[in-house]
């Protein structure tokens, strides 16, 4: 099997990093770049280059690439730690979305402002009682005349402070079994009605929020594809979710410059150090692979179930790895650093040893995906 891409995509991947050599300084990389790294102008950047809605047809703003098109420019942008979260969830989820499931004048309406940067997305999804338990959710959306009337609570709502809309979900049918009965919504954020609140993390960031919503009108013509069949078009959307390369590379950039200082520093003439740093190089390279290999299915129109539980389960496990490597190699590097000119490789550390339980949750917890690749990877049958 040939593992090489093609020449056109080798000089995609040049032009990407000449780009961002001049976009991205040394000094401004970020972990979580698609997280924290929030910048509505530097979205609006990458959209007058054609590079969000890259697989997307053009009429809407796309420029009809491949699945690997994109993945090789995902992968550029968060090795050099660029500030992609404004129109992350906009170009990861939404809009696949909305080419499966939304109406014509969704699309027309919303797609062409992802593909410029212009539009921000949060995901309503999770709820205090329905985290990996999705299908449990509460929060109500009653049909009345014209429109739909929500009611409930969101949590973990990364970026409802700035966002544009929110892509959510919620129940339609209460009397329906749990999996049946939920049904998909864009709702503009400016709506009267709905009561953003902060929830800080760990390492003192503000991205994520709980969201309250009290009798908020949403058009109908905010639905999303079929009333009562949200869950059915949410499983399909959810491997776009997890199979990404965010979920391997999200502190690579802090990974790559700590290479760098142990090389300075003399510090990889330990051999553990050494053995330390190449068994991380080596998780990293069959993360990568197994992410291209989820790529390469959906170049195939082929579903990637299993293989993008396998993806998400290994390579977050690779970055939680990660972030305790570093922080043990730097010891007190890792927070005692004020006037050093290593002082910002320090913060870094301490954030990133505080945020990374975090990447075996979001998006999907190791134990739900444990399930899913026994089920549906291996045929395996619960108790």
């Amino acid at each position: 099997m040939d593992f090489a891409l093609t020449g056109e995509q080798e000089a995609f991947r040049a032009e990407i990093r000449e780009f961002l050599s001049s976009e991205v300084l040394a000094e401004e990389r970020v972990e979580d770049g698609w997280i924290s790294g929030y910048s509505r102008e530097f979205s609006q950047k990458l959209g007058q280059q054609g590079w969000i809605g890259l697989t997307w047809p053009k009429k809407y703003g796309g420029q009809e690439k491949s699945y690997l098109d994109r993945l090789i420019l995902t992968e550029e942008l968060l090795r050099a730690g660029a500030p992609v979260a404004a129109h992350w969830l906009g170009d990861r989820q939404v809009g696949p979305a909305l080419l499966a499931y939304g109406s014509e004048e969704q699309k027309q309406k919303i797609l062409p402002q992802v593909c410029k940067g212009e539009v921000v997305f949060c995901l309503g999804m999770s709820e205090p009682g329905s985290g990996s338990d999705l299908a449990s959710l509460q929060t109500r959306a009653n049909e009345e005349g014209d429109h739909y009337t929500l009611n409930g609570q969101k949590i973990w709502t990364s970026f409802a402070h700035v966002a544009d809309y929110a892509y959510l979900v919620a129940r339609t049918d209460p009397d329906a079994p749990k999996h049946r009965g939920i049904s998909e919504f864009l709702v503009a954020m400016d709506t009267p009605g709905i009561d953003v609140r902060p929830l800080i993390d760990a390492t003192g960031e503000h991205h994520f929020n709980e969201v309250f919503f009290d009798n908020v009108e949403v058009p109908k013509n905010r639905l999303i594809g079929e009333k009562n069949r949200g869950w059915y078009q949410i499983a399909s959307q959810l491997d776009y979710e997890r199979s990404g390369i965010e979920r391997l590379l999200s502190n690579y950039p802090l990974f790559q410059d700590t290479v760098r200082y142990a090389k300075e520093r003399g510090l990889t003439k330990d051999p553990l150090v050494r053995d330390t740093l190449s068994q991380l190089q080596i998780e990293l390279d069959l993360g990568r692979s197994m992410v291209y290999k989820v790529a390469w299915y959906l170049t195939q129109k082929i579903v990637p179930n299993y293989e993008a539980a396998m993806a998400k389960c290994f390579c977050t496990e690779v970055e939680q790895r990660i972030a305790k490597a570093v922080s043990e190699l730097l010891g007190d590097y890792a927070v005692l650093l004020p006037g050093s000119p290593h002082a910002r490789l320090a913060g870094r550390a301490a954030r990133e040893y505080l945020y990374a339980p975090a990447y075996t949750i979001q998006g999907g917890t190791s134990n739900i995906l444990r399930n899913i690749i026994a089920i549906r990877g291996l045929g395996l049958q619960p108790g």
